[in-house]
């Protein structure tokens, strides 16, 4: 009886994890990181629709966001140098909050400049990419240094919803909005929203980090991303290591595609309001992914990472030509409803057995920088497509757009089923299985 009540009392608690401080505060850093993605992206590519830009030029100036998935390739700076002026919040908080600053600033630099003078407010979207890009590098290493492994999962639900909040303003509510109010003051009010996050980590404790003697930047990038690119071929072996990175690069492409401008010019040419846009892609949309999320992670403790993975991969895949049958309907909001309910559940589903599977690959010595760049480069393809969307779509159509993304199965499926059985030998010989 005394044993068992020794184990209780040292049992994590769950309300004491999510009622730390540092889980409030990822609830704002969620936010933060979260508000400026679409700002750069999608919601970004309706306001320039609306300026009459071209469709080509639209899904480029709206693919700053890529600089998402290359922010591994300034992480090191993030981990060996101070900035000067920001010395007393701390390495995590002062490039966070450099960071901060630097997206509001750039939102109000969008809003006072407007798609009227285009080349000088497409480098204030560089701005904002950049730097919400860094803004996530920093809040990742901060979240994994301010608590212990047993908090972790707290700060990452927490950190999930705050983000998610922050893509519905940026999303949702910025494009009900833009329905009554200009762009400007839309992009306007949302550099106000960062205010929030910018107070909130004033406010937070900085990690008690083991001081590091500053890295030249040649010697940060072999420690952060040459060594970690080669430990991953010495483990898998140079034919399994080249096939398995095929496979990261192509089975996402036919959701990362979709991901950048080429949607918002698409729903606009199908009659939709902004205001529907954002009730029914934004809010509903987000939903039904998370239920999604929920089915995804179950199949994955109930079948396991690859059945999930490859089930995955087709039915997220396929639901791209779900918009076929919107082209056919246009206007009509309950065919709007049926096609954002698949492609979102879908799209919600594929994501927790892509993390295992990335997760699955890591050595646990360089766990955080082999994941940032599997997770880059299991980016990057698509988002290349997407960023060559308006021309291919102002040439042939959005269908045969639609039906360019989908190929990208063909050649995912055939490496998944591949590499499955190989990957299975591996996880027996360790032992894993």
């Amino acid at each position: 009886m005394q044993t068992e009540a020794v184990a209780t009392a040292n049992k994590p608690s769950l309300w004491r994890a999510f009622a730390t401080p540092a889980a409030w505060t990822m609830l704002f850093f969620g936010f933060s990181s979260g508000l400026p993605f679409l700002l750069v992206a999608g919601t970004l590519a309706y306001w320039l629709k609306q300026r009459g830009i071209a469709i080509a030029d639209i899904t480029m100036i709206a693919s700053a966001g890529m600089a998402y998935a290359l922010k591994f390739l300034w992480a090191p700076l993030l981990d060996h140098w101070h900035l000067p002026l920001f010395r007393r919040l701390g390495r995590r908080r002062g490039w966070l909050l450099f960071a901060q600053l630097g997206v509001t600033a750039g939102l109000l630099a969008m809003a006072a400049i407007t798609p009227e003078h285009l080349s000088a407010f497409v480098v204030a979207a560089l701005v904002v990419a950049l730097l919400g890009a860094t803004q996530d590098i920093a809040v990742d290493a901060y979240r994994i240094e301010i608590a212990p492994i047993r908090d972790q999962g707290a700060l990452v639900a927490t950190y999930a919803l705050g983000y998610r909040l922050g893509l519905l303003v940026a999303g949702a509510l910025a494009l009900i909005l833009a329905d009554h109010w200009p762009w400007r003051s839309v992009y306007g009010l949302m550099a106000a929203t960062m205010l929030l996050p910018i107070v909130a980590n004033l406010r937070a404790r900085e990690p008690d980090a083991i001081a590091q003697a500053p890295l030249r930047w040649r010697e940060a990038m072999r420690v952060g991303v040459i060594e970690p690119f080669a430990d991953f071929f010495r483990r898998y072996r140079l034919p399994l290591a080249l096939a398995t990175l095929a496979f990261i690069l192509v089975f996402k492409i036919p959701e990362q595609a979709t991901i950048g401008g080429i949607m918002s010019p698409f729903y606009r040419d199908m009659g939709f309001s902004l205001t529907a846009i954002g009730s029914i892609t934004k809010i509903y949309g987000v939903a039904i992914g998370i239920a999604g999320v929920f089915v995804g992670g179950a199949a994955v403790a109930r079948f396991g990472v690859w059945p999930s993975l490859l089930t995955g991969i087709v039915v997220c895949g396929c639901s791209n030509l779900l918009y076929l049958l919107l082209m056919s309907h246009q206007g009509d909001l309950w065919m709007l409803t049926a096609v954002i309910s698949g492609e979102n559940f879908t799209l919600g589903f594929l994501g927790p057995p892509t993390v295992a599977f990335l997760s699955s690959l890591v050595n646990r010595d360089h766990t955080a920088t082999q994941y940032a760049l599997l997770a880059s480069l299991v980016n990057l393809p698509g988002k290349v497509l997407g960023f060559f969307a308006g021309a291919i779509v102002a040439a042939s159509g959005y269908a045969a757009f639609f039906v360019i993304t989908v190929l990208a199965i063909l050649p995912a499926v055939v490496l998944c089923l591949w590499l499955w059985p190989r990957f299975r030998q591996l996880e027996k010989a360790r032992g894993d299985a």
